[in-house]
């Protein structure tokens, strides 16, 4: 439920009791569409210092993550370039409700949101490294690894037509909604709400994420295919046609990486050509 404010009246009342309301409007759209503005912008450096970081390395399935700091910085910036676009509209929204009170709250809330991703990088980074460690040689790309691959793919696809990842979507795409139905004041309110909207968007994207491992976390096509995906779906009006949609060609790109994967198109192929010598391909 939406908390009272000391008027008795809710996040959106001062526009209400504003003498000119129509200016009022106008303040708002300007002010959203500066902070959406800047998220993009934002989202936009990102891409850049993320291809500079990785710059060089390999991008193939597999592939060795680096040191645990340097992965967890670029994971950061990967994230605020894949995620700022889907979430600016809440941010916006947020900021609309709260502008008047902190013009400190919305940052607080996207700073909340970027933590919870980065938690997912620290989990992410020690799964990855852990089966590397224990089963090295068995996925091997030569050996289990593409096989592997395949199967996570898979799982992807199927997860786009579960009820938690609808459940999970739903609130994604509904930032009114998520704001009105767990508002939360002051600043502790924006980390928590931010933390819970991120929370949530981990239930809808963390498929779509474990698929980006599969096909090569370090590939910037990749990551520039799993990020349109990822805001289609939140964003597009055609919700259950853009599932479907990412189901079939998340299927379809299983069976291909298992059967014939130098005919993916962006896929770097361990022991191929322009693969590095630090995949599992290579080194197991």
């Amino acid at each position: 439920m939406v908390s009272l404010d000391a008027a008795g009246s809710d996040p959106l009342a001062e526009s209400r009791r504003s003498p000119d309301p129509l200016a009022d409007a106008f303040a708002a759209v300007r002010a959203r569409l500066g902070l959406v503005a800047l998220l993009l912008l934002l989202a936009g450096l990102a891409w850049w210092a993320t291809a500079s970081q990785m710059a060089g390395m390999d991008a193939g399935p597999g592939a060795d993550l680096g040191a645990l700091g340097w992965f967890i910085g670029v994971w950061v910036l990967m994230m605020a370039a894949m995620m700022f676009p889907s979430v600016a509209p809440t941010v916006a929204l947020y900021s609309r409700m709260t502008h008047r009170r902190s013009p400190v709250r919305p940052l607080l809330f996207a700073s909340a949101y970027l933590l919870v991703w980065s938690a997912v990088g620290l989990f992410s980074y020690g799964l990855f490294e852990l089966g590397r460690n224990w089963f090295g040689a068995q996925l091997s790309w030569d050996a289990g690894g593409r096989w592997a691959a395949a199967v996570v793919i898979a799982a992807a696809a199927v997860y786009e037509l579960t009820p938690l990842k609808d459940a999970c979507l739903a609130k994604c795409r509904s930032p009114l909604g998520f704001l009105l139905g767990g508002w939360r004041e002051g600043s502790a309110g924006a980390v928590e709400m931010g933390s819970k909207h991120a929370a949530w968007c981990v239930g809808c994207c963390w498929a779509l994420m474990a698929a980006l491992f599969a096909l090569g976390v370090m590939s910037l096509v990749w990551m520039a295919v799993v990020a349109a995906v990822i805001t289609a779906e939140k964003t597009l009006p055609w919700r259950r046609t853009v599932l479907w949609i990412t189901t079939a060609v998340l299927l379809v790109l299983a069976v291909m990486v298992a059967a014939a994967p130098h005919a993916v198109p962006g896929l770097i192929v361990p022991g191929s050509a322009g693969s590095g010598a630090s995949s599992m391909g290579m080194t197991p």
